[in-house]
């Protein structure tokens, strides 16, 4: 039984109601409803990539305009990690409470809000603040996306419409890190474009009408008339697109919840998967983040011109979408575990590479090579994480481990800038190398296996064209 389809441990018979969200979207061939829906979460994906790496855009400036220091640096950094464990974990409880849909707005909203604020700061303490803030939004609206991608898109192809949606988003990365090498060097006040740029996000709000709630929230909240008032809405623009729809498996008993609390995560079905993905989160936010936030800055602080080391951080983030672009290819024909694992080896090997040289053609491929994999890496785990749990604990599980990550990394630029004062520019190099190839090891040997589940979705939905065809 896949993880989607289990019912929750301490499910009772007299909770349970007929549910069938999941065997009603799986059937669902792609139509213009989920491209339509695509475009509106690759939007949130693409500001919140644009906003993630500002301070780290503008942190060489901040440098000299504010006398900024190293350990400074750090701290911001450190303390906007912390506010992504809040904003997780809160992303996560609202998307349980207000759902999916609403929770997707509100959380970009918020981001938005607070990236705008940073415009007018007015010294280090209170762009750190309203960094810290923005921090928290970003990681609560990539919660709720990752949760409503996994729940409105059918099994067979859920992980290559992830991956799209990244590859539209981060292309926010490369976009933003090219606007700061133009403006950041511009005056003493033009980086505060950059963080102008990124409350673009609210925009969002064109798409309020095109989205729809998910059904499987409405579902497991046993509100089973709005549920299927939203199923019967999207299968009558599917079937106007794509003619008649074949029959969907019959309804299965599950348990209504109305809260999932957090002691959840400490049953087994529950607390296995947290922790492997607690792991895979840990590992790449300190290697992801350990590239992105601190190469503009280090290049800086040996001997790089502020103009040179942020445009050469923009060219390696070119390679951005094309890894995610790769993850869209590969995610859904080969077991999720095994590709997040050469992946994480090959950013290791890579990331080495760049911090062993100098030389700007190297540090471009080498850097190109590294947020590619990573990339390729993030579109992977988005898919995988929300896998590894059914309805009911999806949101916590997804929204704790995402959140653990993050907060790992309070700890991330603090170790760096120790490395960095103590031991110089490679090590920091050699520790991030060594965290990708942690999590790649623990994946390979711990990770479980999610496309058997995948394929037997797949193979149910052509049997069931098939006869549709038949029947004519």
């Amino acid at each position: 039984m896949s993880p989607s389809n289990a019912s929750p441990a301490n499910a009772s018979p007299s909770n349970a109601s007929p549910a069938n969200a999941l065997n009603r979207l799986d059937r669902l061939p792609v139509s213009r409803f989920h491209k339509l829906t695509l475009i509106a979460v690759s939007f949130a994906y693409f500001f919140e990539f644009a906003d993630i790496n500002s301070f780290a855009t503008t942190a060489p400036k901040l440098i000299d305009v504010w006398g900024v220091t190293v350990d400074q640096v750090a701290y911001v950094t450190s303390l906007s990690f912390f506010g992504m464990f809040i904003g997780s974990v809160v992303g996560g409880a609202v998307a349980e409470r207000w759902g999916r849909k609403q929770a997707l707005l509100q959380t970009t909203f918020f981001f938005a809000f607070f990236s705008f604020a940073s415009v007018f700061s007015w010294n280090l303490a209170s762009l750190g603040v309203f960094r810290v803030l923005t921090s928290a939004g970003l990681s609560a609206m990539t919660v709720v996306a990752v949760v409503y991608v996994n729940e409105m898109y059918p099994a067979a192809v859920r992980g290559k419409y992830q991956a799209y949606a990244i590859v539209i988003g981060i292309c926010g990365t490369p976009v933003t890190n090219l606007i700061a090498s133009a403006v950041v060097p511009l005056s003493d006040w033009s980086w505060r474009l950059v963080y102008l740029w990124g409350s673009l996000g609210v925009l969002l709000v064109f798409f309020t009408r095109r989205l729809k709630e998910s059904p499987r929230w409405l579902e497991s909240r046993g509100d089973h008339a709005a549920a299927d008032k939203v199923l019967r809405e999207i299968e009558t623009q599917v079937a106007a697109e794509k003619g008649p729809l074949p029959e969907p498996a019959p309804p299965v008993e599950a348990a209504v919840f109305r809260k999932a609390p957090l002691r959840l995560l400490l049953q087994k079905k529950y607390l296995c998967p947290t922790l492997l993905l607690t792991v895979l989160w840990v590992t790449q936010t300190i290697g992801f983040f350990g590239y992105s936030s601190w190469a503009p800055t280090l290049l800086a602080k040996e001997g790089m011109s502020v103009e040179k080391s942020v445009f050469y951080a923009a060219l390696t983030t070119v390679g951005a979408p094309l890894g995610s672009y790769l993850a869209s290819l590969v995610t859904d024909r080969f077991e999720r575990k095994w590709s997040l694992a050469v992946f994480g080896a090959v950013i290791a090997v890579c990331g080495l590479l760049y911090g062993l040289t100098f030389s700007p053609v190297l540090i471009v491929v080498f850097g190109f090579l590294v947020n590619f994999f990573e990339r390729g890496y993030t579109a992977l785990a988005y898919a995988y994480s929300p896998e590894l749990f059914d309805t009911h604990g999806r949101s916590l599980g997804t929204s704790v481990s995402y959140g653990l990550g993050r907060l790992s990394n309070a700890a991330g630029p603090l170790i760096v800038a120790a490395l960095y004062s103590s031991h110089g520019y490679r090590s920091v190099f050699y520790f991030i190398a060594g965290t990708w190839l942690v999590g790649a090891v623990v994946l390979a040997l711990f990770g479980p296996r999610t496309r058997r589940a995948r394929l037997a979705a797949a193979e149910g939905q052509r049997e069931e064209r098939a006869q549709v065809v038949r029947t004519g």
